[in-house]
């Protein structure tokens, strides 16, 4: 078994390299710090293709997919991605339509080239690392919560397309909250809570998408939290999200 992981060299995608591995699935992991691709190739026991690759560029999404085409991979893991803190007249354009290729552009190109793929041998699994944003909207972080909802909308009419078709391709969303990655450093904030830990999301990630689990939401509060989200009003969960993300933004 082989799966592609953009993404790779840290947080998530580098702990769902690390239990794919022990499990014996071969990997191709794809990002831009090739030495970190390389630190992880070594510690890692099973036969892994690294590919140095900025995914911001589309014509790079492309030749990803040109080169491994015929690699007869299992397992799609769209994981490359960030956020940017800051209200929405204040944050850099040019950041955002870099995060919009990237979250959004990049994992469309994939799930569509390799979904092809595997509906033609009515085999394969794709996992979309979205977030819990991916169900709200969020004042002070307005672009990238627009980006997960894009994916994570996306991913379950997808699956619901297959689904229909009785196909035997799956398509999951990974939602969780707050993790504990790199991606408060470039996001340029912090967490008000405490993260989740990156591998434990990452193994029940893959657990969860094995079992053809549709949303996949790691944490016991995250699920009591979206599930209540359904019965609260529009004007009261922008207020409630407005604070978190403030208070990610001013945390010392």
């Amino acid at each position: 078994m082989k799966a592609l992981i953009t993404g790779a060299s840290s947080g998530m995608g580098r702990d769902m390299a690390r239990y794919l591995s022990s499990l014996n699935w071969d990997l191709i992991l794809v990002a831009r710090r090739k030495d970190r691709l390389e630190d992880l190739a070594r510690e890692l026991k099973v036969k892994v293709k690294i590919i140095e690759m900025d995914l911001l560029v589309e014509d790079n999404v492309l030749k990803l997919y040109e080169e491994v085409k015929d690699d007869n991979i299992d397992l799609l893991i769209n994981n490359a991605g960030f956020g940017l803190f800051g209200k929405f007249w204040e944050t850099s354009l040019e950041r955002e339509l870099e995060m919009i290729d990237l979250n959004v552009k990049t994992y469309h190109i994939l799930t569509k080239l390799f979904l092809r793929d595997f509906i033609k041998k009515n085999q394969g699994m794709i996992l979309n690392v979205c977030s819990s944003a991916g169900f709200l909207a969020g004042p002070n972080m307005a672009t990238y919560y627009a980006s997960k909802n894009y994916v994570t909308k996306l991913t379950l009419a997808i699956h619901e397309e297959l689904k229909k078709e009785k196909s035997k391709v799956v398509i999951s969303a990974l939602c969780p909250g707050p993790v504990d990655t790199e991606f408060n450093q470039v996001a340029h904030g912090k967490f008000a809570l405490k993260g989740l830990n990156s591998f434990q999301v990452a193994k029940y990630a893959i657990d969860k998408t094995f079992k053809h689990k549709m949303i996949i939401v790691p944490g016991l509060m995250m699920k009591i939290g979206l599930f209540f989200s359904h019965f609260v009003p529009w004007n009261l969960l922008l207020k409630i999200t407005y604070k978190i993300q403030y208070r990610k933004m001013n945390v010392k």
